[in-house]
């Protein structure tokens, strides 16, 4: 009777993590086809009219919201202010949160606008309601930079290109700018496979692109209309959720190019995601109550960002499935071979869908080895679980180390 019990809580979890990996399996499969334009006619006849017209500059705002980040605030905005593009067609403006004064008048001297709110409780959702309360400008479009993001100077030329097709939401493609260490490289290893997955290979077939926080480009009116709505720290989730509701499609760019930098210690890691972890548990409870409405207007794209709030992280995953299968194969030299078999075939799935997933010039053995800090990562991550509140809206604020 034990034995029966244990075997079907073996089941369950095999279940409940398989499920997990068959999404993601997915999608990883789908990233590797070609992408094929849907309507070959209509889309030749948009380029035909976006050559033949006069070229456009749209203006953007560009928003920096800055929580203590006085090590990369200044490099980064000066960086953004290199641009080749119309100077009089875009604004840069930072708002200053618990930044020294040093800082601040660094910031001062450029030909940007510094914003400097209290907040008793400080967010970025709310850094960015206080500039669209401050800036009374109109602008076509606004793009969201976290304070260490760093651009090439060429990117509102590709970004103005892609905003002329007339899309509404551009997530750009984020990719690590630093490899201090072992936990900076998997973490930018990390953030390529989210991109392959949830951003390039969700637009492969139609869907949405994820939002990932920054490097994101929104029309200005609709920005201005859902940013005040937004109340959690996972301000991107919820930001998305608004904007699939109202079945606004997210465009995502692999070749526009936003440089950020990795977390490169254990206890910026293990505050990273429990930011995440937590923005996730809330953005699921949030999603949830939807679904009935979303089944019934036929809003796929809200549907899948729902399954993907209940999606176990990858790093679990293969943990788990890895530690389940050498337990399963203690077991089943006892009992059936069933035991285990299943295990290693889940284990197996993992390992492909994160090496087709992961980009090609990433795929060395430098970088495969340096997965034996995956375990301590892991821990750090179940560790985590103990500690969210699905209540909690407080920032959890990730500094930059030297």
């Amino acid at each position: 009777m034990l034995w029966t019990i244990l075997h079907i809580i073996d089941i369950l979890i095999w279940l409940l993590l398989a499920a997990s990996t068959l999404y993601i399996l997915f999608f990883a499969l789908v990233s590797t086809l070609w992408k094929k334009r849907i309507n070959e006619f209509t889309s030749f006849l948009t380029d035909q009219k976006l050559a033949m017209r006069e070229k456009e500059f749209f203006s953007y705002l560009v928003l920096y919201p800055a929580y203590n980040e006085d090590r990369v605030i200044v490099p980064s905005v000066r960086t953004f202010l290199g641009q080749y593009y119309p100077y009089n067609s875009f604004h840069v403006a930072v708002i200053s949160d618990h930044m020294k004064p040093e800082t601040n008048q660094a910031l001062s001297e450029l030909p940007i606008t510094l914003l400097q709110p209290v907040f008793e409780k400080s967010s970025k959702a709310k850094a960015m309601q206080y500039a669209m309360d401050q800036i009374k400008e109109d602008y076509d479009y606004i793009i969201i930079m976290d304070a260490d993001n760093v651009v090439n100077s060429d990117f509102l030329q590709k970004l103005n290109d892609s905003c002329a097709h007339g899309y509404k939401a551009i997530q750009c493609h984020r990719c690590a700018k630093n490899k201090d260490n072992d936990i900076a490289v998997l973490d930018g290893v990390s953030e390529e496979i989210n991109n392959t997955i949830f951003r390039k290979a969700h637009n492969r077939i139609g869907l949405s692109s994820a939002l990932i926080g920054s490097g994101m480009c929104f029309d200005f009116k609709l920005f201005k209309e859902n940013v005040y709505k937004l109340t959690t720290a996972g301000e991107d989730r919820e930001m998305e959720a608004l904007l699939l509701k109202q079945k606004v499609y997210i465009h995502y760019e692999p070749d526009i190019h936003v440089f950020d930098e990795k977390v490169s210690n254990k206890d910026n890691f293990q505050k990273q995601r429990l930011r995440w972890m937590t923005a996730q548990i809330q953005s699921l409870i949030s999603l949830l109550p939807y679904i009935p409405t979303a089944i019934k207007t036929g809003n796929i794209d809200f549907i899948d960002k729902t399954i993907q709030q209940a999606l176990i992280p990858r790093s679990m995953l293969v943990v788990g499935a890895f530690g389940m299968s050498f337990v399963m194969t203690a077991f089943s030299l006892i009992f059936s071979l069933s035991w285990y078999i299943k295990w290693w075939c889940l284990f197996l799935a993992i390992c492909i869908t994160l090496y087709v997933a992961t980009p090609k010039q990433l795929r060395s053995h430098s970088v495969f080895g340096k997965l034996l800090s995956l375990p301590k990562l892991v821990w750090k991550m179940v560790m985590n679980i103990l500690k969210i509140d699905h209540k909690n809206t407080d920032f959890i604020h990730t500094s930059h180390d030297k």
